[in-house]
């Protein structure tokens, strides 16, 4: 039996990649009769209660977002990790069939959706980005809803430098994002943090040098991810003492692969043709042994000219005593 879908639901069926929901397509003048027919005959596929998928065979990732959508109704949008990946911000690394985030109006009740996480927020449509489809919500709406569902301060800033390291917004949008919020997790140690953010901070690795390491020491400010072109060709410095000549890279690793040790090594040994002296930490020195890097790190800027000290950050800091850890340096 031959049924003609109308223009206007074909349409609606090309736009949400093969979904519509039973009221869409009854309000479409698809009548419940053909619906039922089309379901009957396995031409439709259920998805979620009264929404449909209108193929036969496994529906694609693109075709189970809008039917969350479709299913959470009107004025839904993806959000949190699932915006988050659709922006390039995540990726399903480590997850089997993740759960759909949407974020829906306050006043509204969807019930409950089979692998669908909703959220339902107050102002709800400032937040949905304009022209993208599926619909979402905009970039800085869903770095916030990340840093406001982390768990730590240090998943917060990762999704902040993401998200600026990879272009897709910067400080200026999200400090007046998060003054439109009035209420966000970690509010405070976000304003804090974009300052170091815009200087250059990609990390929390590289953040906690800056706030562990170099500020409390009085160690002079480096530039950060500064541009060098080494061997023809171009790399970043994590952090460049410039008027020294040494540059500390920073790395989060335990180990490296053996091409990307080699690569490490090439690049330092090119910045040492450059004048550039390397010194490279990792996790546990930087957050471990904070007081020692800086010794160390300040005895080979005073050995390049710089007529600074380093400072004890606190009591029980031996940075800059003649027993510190840099003292081997001073004295080479």
């Amino acid at each position: 039996m031959a049924i003609v879908i109308p223009d206007e639901c074909a349409a609606l069926i090309a736009q949400q990649r093969g979904v519509i929901g039973r009221r869409q397509a009854i309000d479409s003048d698809l009548p419940p009769t053909s619906i039922s027919t089309l379901l009957r005959t396995k031409r439709w596929q259920t998805l979620h209660r009264g929404v449909y998928a209108t193929f036969t065979g496994p529906p694609g990732q693109a075709t189970l977002l809008w039917s969350a959508l479709v299913r959470a109704g009107p004025g839904a949008m993806l959000s949190h990790q699932t915006a988050a990946g659709l922006y390039g911000l995540a990726d399903r690394c480590g997850q089997r069939d993740p759960p759909i985030h949407v974020t829906v109006p306050r006043d509204t009740y969807p019930t409950h959706i089979e692998g669908v996480v909703v959220h339902r927020v107050v102002h709800a449509e400032s937040s949905r980005h304009p022209f993208l489809r599926p619909p979402r919500t905009r970039i800085d709406a869903t770095v916030l809803d990340l840093v406001d569902a982390a768990d730590s301060a240090d998943e917060a800033f990762g999704w902040v430098c993401r998200a600026v390291g990879k272009g897709l917004t910067n400080t200026d949008r999200l400090f007046r994002a998060i003054g439109l919020r009035t209420k966000l997790r970690w509010r405070r140690v976000m304003l804090d943090a974009l300052g170091d953010v815009e200087q250059g901070v990609r990390s929390n690795l590289e953040f906690r040098y800056v706030r562990g390491v170099e500020r409390p020491h009085g160690l002079p400010w480096a530039l950060r991810q500064v541009r060098v072109v080494r061997s023809g060709r171009l790399c970043y410095l994590d952090n460049l003492y410039a008027a020294y000549g040494t540059g500390v890279e920073l790395d989060g690793l335990v180990a490296h692969p053996p091409g990307e040790r080699w690569r490490d090594f090439r690049r330092d040994n090119a910045g040492a043709a450059d004048g550039i002296v390397t010194l490279r930490y990792g996790w546990a020195d930087v957050t471990g042994r904070p007081c020692e890097v800086a010794d160390q790190v300040g005895a080979v800027l005073r050995q390049r000219g710089w007529t600074g000290s380093v400072h004890r950050c606190g009591l029980s800091c031996a940075a800059g005593s003649p027993g510190g850890a840099g003292a081997g340096a001073r004295r080479a």
